[in-house]
């Protein structure tokens, strides 16, 4: 089970560097094609347009081949789509490749969550939480590296290109030797085809849509915050996403030991308050230096509070984990599908820094619907 443990963990680190490597060069892909911010936020709808038309399906999908025949297929999908827009460099092609690379991401984010569920299921132990850790980890590196590169001017072709065969290399290195676990036990003997939301899915969303549309906005447009908003190099411009990620990981990855001993909702809570104190920082920061420490406390703050929502889901036990999981996700990217847009249209009109600020309401309703998390305590 040890064994186990750790490969689920080396998944998310793995899938982490997949996905993660594009999002530094979306300024640059934003300036190489031409695209205003506005235009930038109709482009990002993409990725969850495409993630938004498979996730009534993927539970059936995931049932029926299982998680990790879905990682090996779709996974290098998303290394290829993220390489292919740094030379197909035109607003449609961007669009296209980012709804297929959501696709993928979209499937393999759900299959691993649910495979994450059935170890802490099969062992007893948390795991999910580390398994997130390891992902803020990957993401972290893949992050670091971009902001070197730009910051030596190496283009996002060679960057991705590069790139490619190392990672696909490493996703069969780790899925391969993979054990398959069984599912979580559940009540809904006849579940449905369908991972349509309930009640209980759609509150669980209203607690962690706060924490992952900033994640979501910080990954997209922290760079462009630095860079509109103060005269600075481009390799301080690149640092916000690091820093958000650093505190991100070290949180994630010490979570476990605190919600084991203080609880799911004080936790949540807690985090989700100093979430919107550092969304403030960042807003009001006169200087680059205090917008990156306002970026560390928000890594701080919604560093769990996104997996947790997605650990409840699973463990609600009316029906397939992979049922919960797809819904609450399904109902997350309903929301975020527009939230580019609306980000992109704010920031056009009153600056990156105002569509930060529309992001705090959403962390208070974090905090007020941390409730729902009692469930997970039981």
């Amino acid at each position: 089970m040890l064994s186990t443990h750790w490969r689920i963990v080396a998944l998310f680190f793995t899938h982490a560097l997949a996905a993660g490597a594009i999002h530094t060069r979306i300024p640059d892909l934003q300036e190489l094609i031409g695209l205003s911010d506005a235009q930038l936020g109709l482009v990002l709808m993409g990725q969850p347009l495409g993630a938004l038309s498979m996730f009534l399906f993927s539970s059936a999908i995931i049932e029926r081949f299982g998680p990790r025949l879905m990682i090996l297929v779709l996974l290098p999908g998303v290394v290829v789509t993220a390489a292919l827009a740094s030379v197909l460099l035109h607003p449609l092609a961007l669009f296209v490749l980012l709804a297929v690379n959501g696709i993928g991401f979209s499937l393999t984010n759900i299959a691993m969550n649910v495979e994450a569920d059935r170890v802490e299921a099969a062992s007893g132990a948390r795991v999910m939480n580390t398994c997130h850790g390891a992902w803020s980890l990957g993401f972290l590196l893949t992050a670091l590296l971009g902001a070197a590169l730009r910051g030596l001017h190496v283009s996002p072709a060679i960057h991705l290109w590069g790139l490619a065969p190392i990672l696909i290399a490493l996703i069969f290195v780790v899925v391969l030797p993979m054990p398959a676990m069984p599912p979580r036990a559940h009540a809904d003997g006849t579940a449905k085809k369908l991972a349509w939301p309930t009640w209980a899915t759609m509150g669980l969303v209203a607690f962690g849509l706060g924490a992952g549309l900033t994640e979501g906005a910080a990954r997209a447009w922290s760079i462009i915050l630095l860079r509109d908003s103060f005269d600075v190099a481009p390799f301080i411009e690149s640092l916000a996403l690091p820093a958000l990620l650093v505190a991100m990981t070290t949180g994630r990855l010490l979570a476990d030991r605190y919600i084991d001993r203080f609880g799911p909702v004080l936790v949540a809570r807690s985090l989700s308050a100093l979430a919107m104190t550092s969304m403030l920082v960042i807003v009001l920061a006169p200087q680059a230096w205090l917008a990156l420490l306002g970026f560390l406390g928000l890594g701080v703050g919604i560093c769990v509070l996104y997996p947790l929502m997605l650990s409840a889901a699973a463990r609600l036990g009316d029906r397939p984990a992979s049922q919960n999981v797809a819904a609450t996700t399904l109902i997350f990217q309903i929301v975020n599908l527009g939230a580019p847009v609306l980000i992109g249209g704010v920031a056009e009109s009153f600056g990156v820094r105002m569509a930060f600020a529309g992001l705090i309401p959403l962390l208070a309703l974090t905090f007020v619907m941390a409730g729902r998390l009692r469930s997970e305590e039981d």
